[in-house]
């Protein structure tokens, strides 16, 4: 009897001894299991990170880009800004010159006038690019401001009559 309750022992032990490798097998395939999907995972972490750091580096090549377009933005607004004041200082110039040749054509005129000669074209007749009306029209889109055109004739009253050449000056040469 106690061989046989020894043999039951052993059965029993036996039993548990498969119960405990099967419990254990049963561990061990999730354990594997996890162990994959743990590397998987890692291997899905680096995937991203890797993308990450792509992803930063195309974000810099941007900002970059936009920081050099900044930069271009601010040239060109300075570059704007030197021209339509050298404009301005030229319009200028160009209206001194013009208050210094007006008077010093008229007298001409006059002169040329007692000697019975025709006065001379004005500046508008002789040539277009004397006129500075372009220029004005440029700088009062620019600035904003409205300019008078510099070649534009004196106006006189309706019935004022004109002389042979169309001046008032020649008119009151003639008269003296």
């Amino acid at each position: 009897m106690a061989d046989e309750q020894e043999i039951m022992c052993k059965l029993e032990s036996i039993k548990e001894i498969r119960n405990k490798t099967l419990q254990m097998e049963k561990i061990k395939a999730r354990l594997k299991a996890e162990f994959e999907a743990l590397e998987s995972e890692e291997r899905h972490l680096k995937e991203y990170k890797q993308e990450m750091d792509l992803l930063l580096q195309e974000k810099m090549a941007h900002v970059e880009e936009l920081r050099l377009i900044h930069a271009d933005i601010n040239v060109m607004e300075n570059t704007i800004k030197q021209s339509e004041n050298d404009l301005n200082k030229l319009l200028e110039s160009t209206r001194r010159l013009h208050d210094e040749y007006k008077p010093l054509k008229e007298h001409v005129d006059a002169l040329r006038m007692t000697l019975g000669l025709q006065r001379l074209p004005d500046l508008c007749e002789e040539e277009e690019k004397l006129s500075l009306e372009p220029a004005c029209h440029v700088i009062s889109k620019f600035i904003g401001m409205h300019l008078y055109v510099l070649c534009a004739k004196p106006r006189v009253g309706p019935g004022t009559p004109k002389s042979q050449n169309g001046s008032r000056m020649n008119e009151e040469m003639e008269n003296t």
